[in-house]
């Protein structure tokens, strides 16, 4: 790929439209100056998060503020209607950002403080997201997306009103006289008509509209809203006077049903007649006639964007993930064994940089040219057809009868597979060899590897939603970035929040299963223990009815093989994960009763770096390799080997370097008829594994993406070998454990490990590769630019939102009191000691003092503690005890 071009990992080509200038990490947002002269952007992704200042004559930037963890910025952004000001939302620190501008310059002034505990004295999160500017320039409207919630901020006073609305709302959009505010309720289907002219906001009408609605947009006559369904492929038309959706707008020009474009911005035409709205899944820039209301043609742009801004005749679009990661195979690469951190460009998690495109509002023909290239951009190759995968929905024709889907954890292809001496590989990149991998080495080489394969996502967080519904929300891919930078975020992935769903019905593998009426069973996935020890599914009415309760999930404690490491917690259970499913399975063989597909977790691969006191790198993935070749070994011994495929992969493949791309990932099939001892260099993702298996199984993809995908049936042949897997023992002790003295076992010992990826990634990655190539030894240079990951806080597995105040938490008196207003509403204001916002203070940033704001902002003394979601587990229909909630 060219400079300019790249490739997504579900292999979607990228070409984007117009002058392109590199932003920062994650891009979710951009503001337009009131004389059109500049573009204010928010990055706000894992790494460092910034606001860049570009001028729009030339599209370049001219300021750049940065932010590390845990200082934040989060999707809000908007200018006082005079251009003086701007205000951005920093949703970990509980708090709005404040700035001065001026000769393109943005100088930081005293931020706002929200509240963070309730009239009653219990925490509260509020994490202000979305934001905007009364026309009168004397209020903010704040949507508080963790606390179900809607602010209103007196700027002359700083005191701060809320009132409780929809589920997780991301947006907000002003009507024209800004008496009403609209906010989108990102985890539901409505958008809340808030009447702010009161001392007390009051939510009046709740408007549905399509699922999971994200930005919305209002006609300069304030007659119309437009909003972007993001997990319903749609535009819903509301009209304000009536307060109701009169039409819906599908954003799929071919008519698909199936969900993918994945909506996320929109922005109206100087003259009105076009609606631009961004589709994330299509890398694209939809143009919808509002005459007509269809989509006349399409925009190609980078990778994900998330906003667009028409002015002066140009389209302004941000690409969140820009042209993609490419290789992190240098010096400071991922590596579990290395005790020093991960360089700032190596970590798949934040290496990517997004890209703003300045794009000419296109005539007729130039939109048809633009359209035919995202066409081509957006159409999959035909797949080599294959009677073991025939790809025929409604049918049952596969010579395939049982699925077994296996998903692990972190590896890259390199670690593994690097000097197995098969395909594209670096050898030099190889960590865990035949003495703590041998099993899934030699099934590479009995059976296929495939050197080409990708995992759709950058993290564990976003890697579940896509191995489990061949899509990641806008609200997992917004989420997960300040969960994993210690920002106060949930973890947006493995519950069964209505806001984690990829689309609103038959959104999980295992629900598609259930509505084809086919058979499966689970071992791990989507599990929590409950105080007896046994596991139990997320989704109680599908998921939960076929686990095995006895097997563990998620748990760095519990072996995954017999005749390894010792477990280290009470609730591992009398056998190890892959003892327990084969007890279940042999079980279900002397029945008759094995189910045509099964889910397995296994996981220890993920591995504690160099923690002391817990086995070593090598030990850890040792005893899931070895758990793997005795799953494999006791299904080729089995009487449904003959027709069955074993599926492999990890969930991402963040925890180590790869010479290919940083998404390069472990693919395998294990089954006869794959035995060939090939290689597959077909370009291959997560989705081709669920489309494979789709094709197998003979029902339709989830959603566009494992549709779009390249099924990998070439790995198949017609005539089965039937001989039976011998597993092997890996020669690395299994029960080795890292001691004090290990490389970086005292920073590996401060990560927390009970949840996926609730590390350090840095840390861990260097810990692990010296570990296993000497303490003394170097990453390899990397060949990207990124931006640093900073380090992820601890978080309860408890849903501590309005818990009680306890000692050493901030104390309210310092931070702000509650009176009240005429009415009897409670109204929070800061500390009368505290400095204040004032936006009658003038600041000239044209003179050389003073500077902005560099890397070290201010914080609100004394620090107040994050009241987070609960990472993992369900909060649907939960809200902050103590908050007002008023009308409709």
């Amino acid at each position: 790929m060219s400079s300019s071009t790249g490739r997504t990992t579900v292999g979607q080509l990228l070409t984007p439209a117009g002058k392109l200038t590199t932003l920062g990490d994650l891009p979710l947002n951009e503001a337009l100056s009131p004389d059109g002269k500049y573009l204010v952007v928010s990055n706000d992704g894992q790494g460092t998060q910034s606001l860049q200042v570009i001028e729009t004559a030339t599209s370049k930037v001219v300021q750049t503020i940065p932010y590390t963890s845990p200082e934040s910025l989060y999707m809000g952004l908007a200018f006082s209607p005079d251009g003086k000001h701007l205000y951005a939302s920093a949703a970990g620190n509980h708090k709005i950002r404040t700035y001065h501008f001026d000769c393109g310059k943005l100088v930081e002034t005293t931020a706002i403080q929200m509240p963070v505990v309730s009239p009653k004295r219990k925490k509260v999160n509020l994490y202000p997201a979305g934001l905007t500017v009364t026309k009168d320039s004397k209020r903010l409207v704040v949507a508080d997306q963790l606390a179900d919630a809607v602010s209103v901020i007196d700027l002359a006073t700083n005191k701060v009103q809320t009132t409780h609305i929809g589920h997780r709302p991301v947006w907000v959009t002003l009507s024209k006289d800004s008496t009403k505010a609209f906010v989108s309720s990102q985890g539901g289907a409505d958008v809340a008509e808030v009447d702010i002219t009161g001392s007390q906001p009051m939510a009046t009408h709740k408007i549905t509209v399509g699922f999971h609605p994200n930005k919305s947009v209002l006609t300069p006559d304030g007659k119309t809203l437009y909003v972007a369904n993001g997990d319903a492929d749609t535009i819903s038309v509301v009209d304000t006077a009536s307060h109701r959706q009169t039409a819906t707008i599908p954003v799929n020009r071919d008519g698909s049903t199936l969900v993918g474009a994945n909506p996320t911005a929109l922005a109206l035409s100087d003259d009105g007649k076009r609606l631009y709205v961004t589709n994330s899944g299509h890398n694209e820039v939809a143009v919808i006639n509002t005459a007509t209301r269809k989509v006349a043609g399409d925009i190609p742009t980078g990778w994900y964007p998330t906003q667009v801004l028409s002015h002066d005749g140009k389209l302004s679009v941000i690409s969140a993930k820009g042209l993609g990661a490419g290789p992190n195979n240098g010096p400071g690469h991922p590596n579990p064994t290395d005790p020093h951190s991960t360089a700032e460009n190596q970590y798949s998690g934040s290496m990517i940089k997004g890209i703003l495109s300045t794009v000419n509002e296109p005539d007729p023909g130039t939109l048809a040219t633009q359209t035919a290239t995202v066409v081509r951009n957006n159409t999959a190759n035909d797949p080599v057809r294959s009677s073991a995968v025939p790809n025929r929905i409604g049918t049952r024709s596969s010579k395939i009868k049982h699925v077994i889907y296996i998903v692990r954890e972190n590896r890259t292809f390199d670690q593994e597979l690097g000097s197995n001496g098969r395909g594209n590989a670096d050898p030099s990149l190889n960590l865990f060899g035949d003495e703590s991998a041998p099993n899934t080495r030699a099934l590479a080489r009995q059976f296929t590897t495939f050197d080409n394969f990708y995992a759709d996502a950058e993290v564990s967080a976003n890697g579940w939603n896509w191995v489990s519904q061949a899509n990641s929300n806008p609200w997992s891919e917004e989420m997960w970035p300040s969960n994993y930078s210690g920002r106060g975020a949930p973890y947006p992935a493995e519950n069964n929040d209505p806001e984690s769903r990829a689309k609103e019905h038959d959104s999980y593998f295992w629900e598609h299963l259930s509505k084809n009426n086919i058979s499966f069973r689970n071992y791990g996935f989507y599990t929590e223990l409950d105080k007896n020890g046994k596991a139990h599914g997320a989704d109680k009415k599908i998921l939960d009815p076929n686990t095995d309760h006895n097997f563990i999930g998620w748990t760095l404690d519990c072996p995954d093989s017999a005749h390894s490491f010792a477990p280290m917690a009470t609730n591992c259970g009398p056998k190890s994960r892959v003892d327990e499913w084969k007890s279940d399975f042999r079980e279900r063989v002397a029945k008759g009763s094995v189910p045509t597909v099964q889910f397995v977790r296994l996981g220890n691969d993920h591995t504690q770096a160099t923690k002391a006191g817990v086995p070593t790198p090598q030990a850890y993935v040792a005893d899931n390799d070895q758990a793997i070749g005795q799953l494999v070994e006791t299904v080729s011994h089995s009487p449904i080997w003959k027709d069955t495929a074993i599926f492999i992969t990890e969930d991402d493949a963040q925890n180590g370097p790869d010479h290919v791309d940083a998404h390069r990932t472990i693919g395998e099939i294990i089954s006869p008829y794959t035995r060939t001892g090939g290689v597959d260099s077909t370009f291959y993702s997560t989705v081709s594994m669920l489309h494979t298996m789709e094709g197998i199984l003979g029902i339709g993809p989830l959603t566009q993406f494992d549709a779009f995908s390249t099924p990998m049936s070439a790995a198949f042949t017609d005539k089965p070998n039937l001989t039976p897997y011998q597993a092997a023992r890996p020669s690395y002790d299994m029960k080795t454990r890292n001691t004090s003295k290990s490389p970086m076992a005292k920073e590996s010992g401060k990560q927390d490990t009970t949840k996926e990826d609730g590390i350090d990634e840095q840390v861990f990655n260097k810990a692990i590769w010296k570990a296993v190539k000497g303490a003394q030894s170097t990453m390899p240079e990397p060949k990207h630019s990124v931006i640093q990951s900073g380090p992820v806080l601890a978080y309860d597995d408890d849903d501590d939102e309005g818990g009680e105040l306890k000692p050493g938490d901030a104390d309210l008196d310092e931070l702000g009191t509650y009176s009240k207003d005429a009415k009897g509403f409670p109204v929070w204001a800061p500390d009368r000691d505290a400095k204040r916002f004032d936006p009658s203070h003038s600041v000239d940033p044209c003179t050389p003092t003073p500077k902005p704001t560099t890397s070290k902002p201010t914080t609100p003394k004394p620090t107040v503690p994050s009241a987070v979601t609960t990472s993992r587990g369900s909060q649907q229909g939960k809200t902050h005890p103590g908050l007002p909630r008023t009308g409709a």
